[in-house]
């Protein structure tokens, strides 16, 4: 080996434990950094004539990307569970338990109660008036658990529309990396750090949507969701969405009322069991919106509509004439069972016995068609209202089975319902959340390991100490030389 090829050995060497030295510190520095993956040199030797040396090849990003595929999905579902259970529990907290007064059962055994107390002194006008009170009281809580499921329908559009244009954006996004990047390998230029962006917005819409990555030509990517819709191969798909101010129990996107999802222009499935874009929290809000909430309302209307006819019949106040509303009325009016959707939001008691609207609360114990009060000790038809609802009686609709039930049953039956698919969804959620934090730990663990670049920037300093000393000695042999 010459003396300049031994200098030029040298200096190649200092360059690369340099680069290298640079790679280990930005590993260190971001190492709790989202998306940042692990740079190593890749170097190999270079012989040019008889100068030999070391060359530097390129920067390599160590990860594990059937990992990251799969804590991608994962994390997909983690958000799903998330987005669902926490409305199943919103919906549960709006019925409340037994043991609290102002849930429906509770406000129901009050109502009941208040009646009984009301029947052992019929003559007693301050009774008469919380048995009113205790009846408006159920009508205001079944009221408020109709306006809760809605306002959770017009949360999840309004959801849906905030995640479209983030959606839009981070794909926009994404398109603009795979060209900067076919740009930088054209350059033969580093693209780790534009490749770290990339891994962070396609984490970003995996949350909204379960997708899958694709490798294209020159280091592009091309992004396709799991119900197979193209997200991204080349350009970026346009996601489409129109939001509504306020969602009523009578919009629907069967009807029309409210909008789907489009990909550029065309209308695509968005249903829990053939979506193309199911999955994640963007799959969570339509489900919420188009499946759950109205599955609740159901349910809630057809208590609603049992608890009205349970008091409209003439058997049980025989003053009530033809086409006359009982105690609780749809909006002041007669129930019609063709109108039953948003029964439970226009639920009241009726304006003849309602305190607040100037009513007398004697027709309780005289009935609503009396034209004037009866005896004051007359208890038959307080009975008759109490009676009724322990009576039990088929359901005219909703899904409460097919055995007769009181009205405290129908209610239970509705808590349990809706405390089993509580239960269900928190289960779900906690198998979701288990798979993907394990995935994430495992993705750390192939991740920066502080302690190894440590390790590894102290072979690098004794690399480049080895590689000075050779300098060193070239620098004394060349003094040596100049002397003679």
């Amino acid at each position: 080996m010459t003396i300049s090829s031994a200098l030029n050995s040298a200096m190649s060497g200092l360059h690369a434990a340099s680069r290298a030295s640079g790679l280990v510190s930005n590993n260190i520095a971001n190492a709790l950094s989202p998306g940042y993956a692990r740079r190593t040199l890749s170097i190999g030797s270079s012989t040019v004539g008889n100068t030999g040396g070391v060359q530097i090849n390129g920067i390599n990003r160590q990860i594990d990307a059937q990992v990251i595929a799969d804590r991608r999905l994962a994390g997909s579902e983690f958000g799903y569970r998330a987005a669902t259970s926490d409305y199943m529990n919103r919906i549960e907290n709006l019925i409340g338990t037994p043991d609290q007064q102002d849930s429906l059962a509770g406000r129901l055994a009050g109502f009941e109660n208040n009646l009984i107390v009301a029947s052992s002194r019929p003559d007693a006008i301050e009774r008469l008036d919380s048995a009113a009170l205790g009846a408006r009281d159920l009508a205001h809580t079944i009221n408020s658990i109709a306006d809760g499921i809605q306002s959770s329908r017009t949360s999840a559009d309004r959801s849906i529309a905030d995640q479209v244009t983030r959606l839009n954006d981070a794909l926009q996004s994404v398109q603009k990396l795979n060209s900067q990047i076919i740009a930088a390998n054209g350059r033969h230029n580093d693209t780790s750090g534009l490749q770290d962006q990339r891994q962070v917005l396609i984490d970003s819409i995996s949350e909204m949507v379960p997708v899958r990555m694709l490798d294209r030509d020159r280091g592009a990517v091309a992004l396709y969701t799991t119900g197979g819709a193209i997200l991204l191969d080349g350009r970026a798909a346009e996601i489409g969405f129109e939001p509504s101010n306020v969602v009523t129990p009578f919009m629907s996107i069967t009807d029309g009322s409210l909008s789907g999802l489009t990909i550029n222009g065309y209308s695509v499935n968005t249903t829990s069991t053939s979506g193309r874009l199911h999955g994640g929290t963007l799959g969570a809000q339509f489900e919420i919106r188009d499946e759950l909430a109205p599955d609740a309302q159901t349910q809630i209307d057809a208590l609603a509509r049992d608890m009205i006819e349970r008091f409209e019949s003439n058997t049980v106040d025989p003053t009530l004439a033809a086409g006359q509303p009982g105690l609780f009325t749809d909006a002041g009016a007669v129930l019609d069972p063709a109108f039953e959707l948003g029964l439970a939001n226009r639920l009241s008691l009726n304006a003849l016995v309602d305190p607040a609207r100037d009513g007398e609360t004697w027709r309780i114990r005289d009935g609503l068609g009396a034209t004037l009060p009866g005896l004051s000790g007359d208890a038959t038809l307080i009975n008759a209202l109490s009676d009724t609802l322990t009576q039990t009686r088929l359901t005219s609709s909703g899904s409460f089975g097919t055995a007769a039930l009181s009205a405290t049953d129908v209610t239970a039956r509705l808590a349990s319902q809706i405390g089993a698919s509580r239960l269900r969804e928190d289960e779900q959620l906690s198998f979701a959340s288990a798979q993907f934090y394990e995935l994430t730990e495992l993705e750390l663990a192939n991740g920066v390991d502080t302690d190894v670049e440590l390790q590894n920037l102290m072979i690098i300093e004794q690399a480049y100490a080895a590689n000075a000393r050779v300098i060193e000695t070239v620098d004394q042999m060349f003094d040596t030389l100049l002397r003679i």
